[in-house]
């Protein structure tokens, strides 16, 4: 009898022991669930990433205060992925394989992005890029199949680029273009030739292609070179730390054209390499505008100044953003089951987000608004919002 005693409490250990092993692979226990936070920390995005970071645990921190999700708090495991593509496939394998998390957020680069998409959808894990915006992040581009696993919160490069093209001639009159692309950068390449294909269209004239590479300082042989091609605009959809140095060099030879980008150049960092006087006659597209007059972006502002003491930028909003899609998902999924919370993900429609109401389309992109800004002695003016 005592041995049999013995057999059945064994018995129920093990099956004890194997319900709270199952609960660990669903990334939760019985007080919290476990989302990853997948972002640029350090590296030449970091300012973008950390940005994303804040806005995703300022949406966290609000929702648990207000009772959580499920009857659960929410806690984040934030991930560096260090700006460089393959940090950020050893990343994301961290957080699903030993952090055990849901589902992942986060992440500016394309690149990255590219390149935690194929882990995550391998997984079965949902991961929702904030800011990403090659097409490339949600489609396999050999096979041209959705991810079914991944999705996004931002517009895509084809809108972004077209709309770049589309201010250039129609609003600022401009036909004669030189475009500067980083050929290390999946979003750069991919802008590129997006801005080009849409200004053609309106019967601008692209009178040169030039490239450089990530991490490159000297850029004024190059931008001799197009200074004497006589460009009334030169299109850089980069990032933010080499768009300063070649906005400041350009302005250095008396280049005086406009320069436009896309919204890899939205970081306070832009102003402080570049110097104010020199981003002047400058543009670029973007997610939000911080001078938004709607009150969910007033009151996202006012929280979010309070909580980092300084502005939000279109990063923060995208990471916040996100995150709030993300519970929502979990909510209508009413589980913390991948499986489950991918199906919802897919039924995402008319979200009020910050950055405008999201609505996920059969590619799970965001459907929505793009705005343009102009730079002015070192400070963002909202110029234009252009719907999809």
């Amino acid at each position: 009898m005592k041995n049999n005693k013995m057999k059945l409490l064994a018995v129920m250990m093990m099956i004890c022991m194997l319900a709270v092993g199952l609960t660990g692979c669903g990334g939760s226990d019985s007080n919290t669930i476990k989302i990853g936070l997948l972002n640029e920390m350090t590296g030449g995005n970091a300012t973008l990433g950390t940005s994303a970071a804040n806005g995703a645990k300022l949406a966290f921190k609000e929702i648990n205060a207000n009772g959580g999700v499920l009857g659960k708090q929410i806690e984040a495991v934030v991930a560096d992925n260090k700006s460089e593509p393959a940090e950020a496939a050893n990343a994301i394998t961290k957080l699903i394989n030993q952090d055990k998390v849901v589902a992942v957020t986060g992440t500016f680069s394309s690149s990255n992005a590219i390149a935690a998409a194929s882990v995550a959808e391998a997984a079965k894990v949902p991961y929702l890029a904030a800011g990403a915006t090659n097409p490339k992040v949600t489609v396999d581009e050999k096979s041209g199949k959705v991810f079914d696993y991944v999705f996004r919160v931002c517009f895509i490069d084809p809108f972004q680029g077209t709309v770049a093209a589309n201010f250039a001639t129609d609003n600022l009159k401009l036909t004669k273009a030189v475009i500067l692309v980083d050929n290390s950068s999946d979003y750069s390449k991919g802008l590129a030739d997006f801005f080009k294909k849409a200004f053609i269209a309106k019967n601008g004239q692209i009178l040169g292609e030039e490239a450089y590479l990530q991490k490159d300082q000297d850029f004024k042989t190059i931008l001799t070179k197009i200074k004497a091609l006589n460009p009334e605009i030169i299109y850089v959809p980069g990032y933010y730390e080499e768009v300063g140095k070649i906005v400041k060099q350009a302005r250095e030879i008396d280049l005086k054209c406009v320069i436009m980008g896309g919204d890899g150049w939205d970081s306070p960092k832009l102003g402080e390499i570049a110097g104010a006087d020199a981003l002047n006659n400058t543009f670029f597209t973007n997610h939000y505008s911080v001078d938004s007059d709607d009150e969910k972006s007033k009151a996202f502002v006012e929280a979010y100044t309070k909580e980092y003491g300084q502005k939000p930028d279109a990063l923060a909003v995208l990471g916040y953003d996100a995150a709030r899609v993300l519970i929502d998902a979990i909510t209508r999924a009413n589980s913390t089951e991948p499986a489950k919370i991918q199906a919802a993900l897919t039924e995402t429609k008319d979200f009020a987000a910050i950055s405008g109401d999201t609505t996920l389309n059969a590619t799970h992109d965001a459907v929505k608004n793009a705005v343009v800004i102009e730079m002015k002695n070192g400070k963002q003016e909202f110029k234009a919002s252009v719907k999809p």
